[in-house]
């Protein structure tokens, strides 16, 4: 690496914004400053033959969910412009910085992280990177569209129901959900707390690997893929591959018989009664859903206060239920995740895909509700069972598609670094 070069491509970068800053919908808020002199730093340390590891130099965008000290976080809403500034970084952010990563903004989000397409009415639609006639995803829209653009190496986003791995999956990305548990959740604004994870997107398993090893405050250690074979693979069969575009289900299959060429041992098995012990035990409301209701009760009342309706319909609806039905339910999903854990045991990992469908148009979603409620519901449909059972899942692009779209990998709660390994030994196999 040239002396330089990270200050040089930051600087690429900051132009590329600037020419765009009219129209920009990938970002809100960039901050050159400190990134120039964090660049700068990176570079000191190069032209001395020292660094303080393999993120140092990187660029990264964070979701405008995570507190950077000094001004409000937003989290993708305007209601939120009034609030006191952040005191201090979000521990994940001050783990980025001290890693030697350039912070080069924050990334556009869905309001409050709570739906899965990709649209907020507050701002524009950040375009799919591959088709800005496209949905992006989300909640981490611009997240993706940074990652895949190439505006930054690796964006940190959320994840609480799939909003990591969905609009990874859509813009042809690796998109890593850690177990819940390992990434401290201060200084991110909260969708859900049982449910909410931080996690990584980028375009390699190694990159994802890396910045959530940083994230963790774990010590980033090379990443060496598992071999492939004698591993086991549950291919959970039944209605998560229902509805399924021909194209994708195609690909699955093609890639579902590289694995088993490569030694990979797949078994059908089915996690459809779990899935709909969950679905009868949520008929009350979503997880989700309930605890945001709590969260936003100081605005909920107001009928005037600007907020997606899609985001206020919902949370006024699951402030009716008690707090001792979400106690309850809270239980239940606590003996249907250790349920999961033990279907999942003679497994090395479950397969599926990432989404059923490619990216929707956004005038389709814009102008249909009827049609933006069935994207999203098959959006959400197999990336929330991971959040759901509490699991460890990463998605990767399946090349060759007219559209991106992902293969899914879920690991039993707290297989993390073990996941990482298998994915990418899988990833090699499908770039071969």
């Amino acid at each position: 690496m040239s002396q330089s070069s990270i200050r040089t491509r930051l600087e690429e970068i900051l132009a590329r914004l600037e020419a765009r800053k009219d129209s920009e919908r990938a970002f809100v808020a960039l901050y050159p400053q400190t990134a120039r002199a964090e660049a700068d730093a990176a570079d000191a340390r190069l032209r001395e033959g020292r660094t303080i590891g393999p993120l140092d130099g990187r660029i990264v965008s964070i979701k405008d969910l995570f507190d950077v000290a000094g001004e409000p976080t937003l989290a993708g809403s305007i209601i939120r412009r009034s609030s006191p500034p952040a005191t201090a970084d979000a521990p994940i952010v001050r783990r980025l910085r001290e890693a030697g990563a350039v912070i080069i903004g924050k990334t556009h989000m869905t309001e409050f992280a709570f739906t899965a397409v990709g649209l907020n009415p507050h701002y524009p639609v950040p375009g799919n990177a591959t088709d800005e006639s496209l949905v992006p995803g989300g909640s981490s829209s611009g997240a993706a569209v940074s990652a895949a653009e190439g505006t930054c190496d690796i964006a940190i986003g959320s994840d609480t129901g799939g909003s990591i791995r969905i609009p990874a999956a859509l813009n042809g990305l690796v998109g890593f959900k850690p177990t819940a548990s390992r990434i401290p959740l201060d200084g991110a604004f909260p969708l859900a707390p049982s449910l909410d994870s931080v996690g990584p997107l980028a375009a390699s398993v190694a990159d994802c690997a890396l910045a959530d090893a940083i994230m963790a405050g774990e010590t980033p250690e090379p990443l060496v893929a598992k071999a492939l074979a004698g591993l086991t693979f549950g291919v959970p069969r039944g209605r998560l591959f229902d509805d399924m575009d021909k194209e994708i289900a195609a690909a699955f299959d093609a890639n579902l018989a590289r694995l088993s060429e490569a030694g990979v041992a797949l078994i059908d098995c089915s996690v459809d009664d779990l899935l709909e012990a969950f679905a009868q035990a949520t008929r009350i409301g979503s997880i989700a859903g309930i605890e945001a209701s709590r969260i936003h009760a100081d605005w909920l009342d107001d009928e005037h206060a600007p907020v997606d309706v899609r985001v206020t319909t919902t949370l006024r609806r699951r402030r009716l239920v008690s707090d001792a039905d979400l106690a309850a339910l809270l239980e239940t999903r606590k003996a249907l995740a250790g349920a999961m854990d033990a279907r999942l045991s003679p497994f090395d990992a479950l397969v599926l895909p990432t989404s059923p469908i490619f990216a929707a148009t956004i005038a389709s979603v814009s102008s249909n509700e009827e049609t933006y409620r069935q994207v999203e519901d098959l959006l959400l449909r197999n990336n929330q069972v991971a959040n759901q059972f509490d699991l460890t899942a990463i998605t990767l692009p399946m090349p060759g598609l007219r559209h991106p779209a992902g293969l899914m990998l879920f690991g039993r709660n707290g297989t993390d670094r073990a996941l990482l390994e298998i994915a990418a030994a899988v990833e090699a196999l499908m770039l071969k």
